[in-house]
């Protein structure tokens, strides 16, 4: 008996140690916090809020103190479903929107709102209708910086007691009804066959241009080609007859030459078939008489008789 009352009593101070170091071991892991980093925690002590926990290692009272979820601090990327919206021409559009914020009061994203991505969600359709409400169907989808910034300050402003800062809101798409987007289509079409026809005039328009500015360049290069021609010949022509009239006159030629120099002309004027009529200056009849009493002069020398010369009768016989 002796001995089964020491086994138990040995039985009993195993298991009381063993409860014990359990006992310990709870304490510790529920003492012992760490946080990761980019994470905030919330620390409640009997039910009401006592500290915000930091990353890192952090200690709390066992059975007292309580971790509630921890709240990433990170910046968070929202994309919402396309939202139907109503445009002041009482047009149906849908807008997909995405949204950038960011925790920076893990407290008030904890106590102030009870979800703080739906609230997001909500205030920021509610908004989005409320701005492209007051836009038609051509301002809304020509003016997205406007509406992003319209719709980034009243987020900011809204979510500010949330412990929430909105950085920017991005519309990803705006898409019209399936009619308006066949006429804008049409539209789009018609105007870039607009902006091709204007195009190709303005190109016709300046390759005419071109092409009579170098024919106008190449009329005044000709005819300055041809001017100093003309130029040339003239210059050349009249150093010409500088030298035969210097050479004539250092000749000294009389009305026999002149008169010979008419008659070698002749033939040349007659080879014109144009030629007509003949205009005999009176210098060509003097030259001829001149040039006849040379003749007659040369037949008296040569014994012939000199009435024939002058007259053209035929001699007389002697008796």
């Amino acid at each position: 008996m002796v001995d089964a009352g020491a086994f138990v009593g040995q039985i009993f101070v195993i298991v009381l140690l063993v409860v014990i170091a359990i006992f310990v071991i709870v304490v510790l892991f529920r003492s012992i916090r760490i946080i990761p980093q980019a994470y905030s925690g919330v620390v409640e002590r009997l039910g009401r809020y006592q500290r915000t926990l930091s990353p890192g290692l952090n200690l709390l009272v066992p059975f007292i103190d309580r971790l509630r979820p921890l709240v990433d601090m990170r910046e968070q990327v929202v994309s919402f479903p396309p939202q139907p919206v109503i445009t002041e021409d009482n047009l149906v559009v849908s807008i997909d929107t995405v949204v950038y914020f960011q925790v920076t009061d893990a407290r008030a994203a904890t106590y102030e709102i009870a979800n703080y991505l739906s609230a997001v969600e909500q205030l920021t359709t509610t908004t989005l209708r409320n701005v492209v409400g007051g836009l038609n169907l051509e301002e809304a989808l020509t003016s997205r910086d406007n509406i992003n910034g319209q719709l980034r300050v009243v987020l900011d402003e809204a979510t500010g007691k949330w412990g929430l800062r909105v950085s920017r809101v991005e519309l990803k798409a705006i898409d019209p009804p399936h009619s308006i987007q066949d006429s804008m289509e049409k539209q789009m079409r018609a105007e870039r066959d607009r902006r091709a026809a204007i195009l190709t005039a303005e190109g016709s328009k300046q390759s005419q241009i071109l092409e009579a500015e170098g024919r106008r360049q190449a009329e005044i290069l000709k005819a300055e080609g041809d001017k100093q021609a003309a130029i040339l010949r003239a210059e050349g022509e009249a150093a010409a007859i500088e030298n035969v009239f210097s050479a004539i006159h250092a000749g000294r030629p009389d009305d026999k030459l002149l008169a010979y120099q008419y008659l070698q002309t002749l033939p040349k004027i007659s080879d014109s078939s144009s030629s007509k009529l003949w205009i005999i200056p009176s210098e060509f009849t003097e030259a001829m008489k001149g040039l006849g009493s040379a003749f007659a002069a040369r037949t008296d020398a040569g014994g012939a008789p000199a009435s024939t010369a002058t007259t053209g009768a035929p001699p007389t016989e002697p008796s």
